[in-house]
């Protein structure tokens, strides 16, 4: 079946948001007495929201629903004015967007990130090339539960089996077979090659242009 669209995470595959989501933690979490956390440690808090990253970073004897919020009110306010400090594309993801938008394959970013924050950062750094972004959202389960993979299908007027989904991490993974949607994992993120195949990973890439490679071979091979 031809792909008509590709769903893209955001942190970790669309943009090395790292050091921005670390810094702001570390603020939160000094701000309400806690030790901050080395940068690299966030490779693993991260991808299942906000409240889940505070958690993880925490100490967990202290982890609770009252704390986890108000540091993660603290972290907003400090992340809504530096979330592009140091988040940049990824080498060859500019280019990638950019042929696939030109070549007339609709473009959804499915995120655990806040809404409105997805929506500043993929506006800044990918213009206006991405059709529709969603973002954790009150009411809406978050990845791995594929409500949000839907919907964006939905509106962009596709089926799952015409879908893409590349993500960094076993959440995206997952959230890509809960949809239907073809899981394709990308090396350069996060986490590493085990967790995406161990999660249902299809197809591995570790550079964004060969994600036309698949599309092209699902094009002449359709399942």
């Amino acid at each position: 079946m031809k792909i008509k669209a590709v769903l893209f995470d955001l942190d970790g595959t669309l943009v090395n948001s790292l050091e921005d989501l670390a810094n702001a933690t570390n603020y939160a979490l000094i701000n309400h007495g806690y030790p901050s956390r080395p940068i690299e440690s966030f490779k693993m808090y991260v991808g299942d929201g906000i409240a889940k990253m505070i958690e993880r970073a925490m100490p967990q004897s202290d982890v609770s629903a009252e704390k986890t919020e108000l540091i993660k009110k603290s972290f907003l306010e400090y992340y809504d004015g530096h979330y592009c400090d140091k988040t940049c594309r990824y080498d060859g993801m500019s280019e990638l967007v950019d042929g696939l938008h030109k070549a007339g394959i609709k473009l959804a970013v499915v995120t655990n990130k806040v809404e409105f924050m997805a929506k500043k950062i993929v506006t800044k750094l990918y213009g206006k090339n991405v059709d529709i972004i969603y973002g954790q959202r009150d009411g809406v389960p978050t990845k791995p539960d594929p409500t949000l993979a839907l919907m964006a299908m939905k509106s962009l007027d596709v089926i799952p089996e015409e879908c893409v989904f590349l993500g960094d991490s076993g959440v995206d993974i997952k959230t890509a077979v809960n949809s239907g949607a073809i899981p394709v994992g990308a090396l350069w993120g996060f986490r590493g090659k085990d967790e995406l195949v161990a999660n249902g990973a299809k197809h591995l890439i570790d550079e964004p242009f060969k994600l036309l490679e698949i599309i092209n071979k699902q094009l002449q091979n359709p399942r």
